[in-house]
């Protein structure tokens, strides 16, 4: 095995590492180290047994289904513990994706300028702009829920899915905030200079030295640990969080919530605590999502995309559990991207029946991840894991 398949296996031991502890978690400290060590020997043995092509092909899988996982967390916590009926995703994606942006980059300068504008580039570093982001976002959530979360799921679902659309189209057509309709563009990717032939002059000589055998076209395996380890965390707060007083009146609210306000909680407070910190973590999610696309404009959020899928994931995962909000994201993903080399497949089937089928692909894939979810619905509501039962 080269240097760089060695240090590719380890970082795609991050994800794994995370699985193989929670299937050994019954057995405690013996269970993580097992996990550890069975994630470790499974990232090494996929750079060892498939071709580079394949082995890069999985690591930016993982990567996009461990973002839509943090987002799919977010809505989680607003629906499947709280019961709020969010159609809006999207808005806070966009704004989670938009404010690192705006953060992290720099005014633009140069004969260029006159092409790229923004209302602001701080050039701060990708910590702050994934915290700008969370913050950001809690704020248009909070704005957002004070005068909604008073409405009932019906009439929330449609002020949400409005809400949405507006956000999207601000970002399209109010060019002196983030560029209008053209792509905002040099969005910074975070450790990218470990990939590089000098190295992270920030960073002690060990850590380069790690990752010299890694090639600018290796950044994903670089990136996808950063990613992986802002998932783990998430869903380690969100669980000490659910399983708080905190997340027992979320649930309580989300049954019955005259009895809740019966026994003297403030249900129309805890709902709009739980629209924002669902709102946080989608806005993270987002950030997330921009620094790995480097370039970003409004049609990465449409609703089809942006909000659709992300209720798929959490439906098909199991509402209510944090578990099954992942898992969700990794078998929906899969199945999105699956379903594209599907498409390519069968264009000439499709054009034998009609010359207009080929070119409507796009739309034969969010039709089968439809009736995939009708599927859901009738036939294991609950998901794939279900809510835990608690006895207290």
């Amino acid at each position: 095995m080269s240097e760089a398949a060695f240090v590719k296996g380890l970082l795609l031991a991050v994800p794994a590492s995370f699985v193989a502890v929670h299937l050994f978690g019954r057995l405690g400290r013996l269970g993580a180290v097992l996990g550890i060590a069975v994630g470790i020997a499974a990232g090494l043995a996929a750079t060892a047994l498939l071709p580079s092509g394949q082995i890069g092909y999985v690591a930016s899988f993982v990567l996009m289904a461990s973002i839509y996982a943090v987002l799919s967390l977010g809505l989680n916590v607003q629906w499947g513990y709280t019961g709020l009926f969010n159609i809006g995703i999207a808005a806070f994606f966009a704004v989670g994706a938009f404010t690192t942006a705006l953060v992290t980059t720099r005014m633009p300068e140069g004969p260029l300028a006159a092409f790229s504008q923004q209302a602001f580039g701080f050039g701060m570093p990708f910590l702050v702009g994934v915290l700008a982001a969370g913050a950001v976002s809690g704020v248009v959530a909070w704005a957002i829920g004070r005068p909604t979360l008073k409405l009932r799921d019906d009439y929330l679902a449609i002020a949400t899915i409005g809400i949405a659309e507006v956000v999207r189209l601000i970002f399209q057509n109010e060019r002196w905030l983030a560029n209008g309709p053209q792509p905002l563009r040099g969005i910074p990717q975070p450790l990218n200079c470990l990939t590089q032939t000098d190295g992270c002059g920030y960073l002690p000589a060990a850590v380069n030295a790690f990752f010299s055998p890694l090639t600018p076209r290796d950044y994903p395996f670089v990136y996808l640990a950063v990613v992986a380890l802002v998932l783990v965390v998430v869903y380690l707060v969100l669980e000490r969080m659910i399983e708080s007083p905190w997340g027992r009146v979320l649930r309580a609210v989300r049954e019955e919530e005259s009895s809740a306000r019966m026994n003297g909680k403030d249900a129309a407070a805890f709902k709009i605590q739980a629209f924002v910190v669902g709102a946080v973590i989608m806005g993270i999610g987002g950030a997330l999502y921009a620094h790995y696309m480097v370039s970003i404009d409004y049609s990465h959020f449409d609703p089809l995309y942006a909000t659709f899928l992300i209720w798929v994931m959490l439906m098909l995962g199991g509402s209510g559990n944090n578990r099954g909000a992942i898992l969700g994201a990794f078998v929906i993903w899969g199945i999105w991207t699956g379903t594209a080399s599907l498409i390519d497949e069968i264009r000439p089937a499709l054009a034998a029946i009609s010359s207009d089928l080929p070119a409507r692909g796009p739309y034969l894939r969010f039709l089968f991840i439809s009736i995939l979810l009708l599927a859901i619905l009738r036939f294991r509501p609950q998901g794939l894991i279900g809510e835990k039962r608690r006895t207290s």
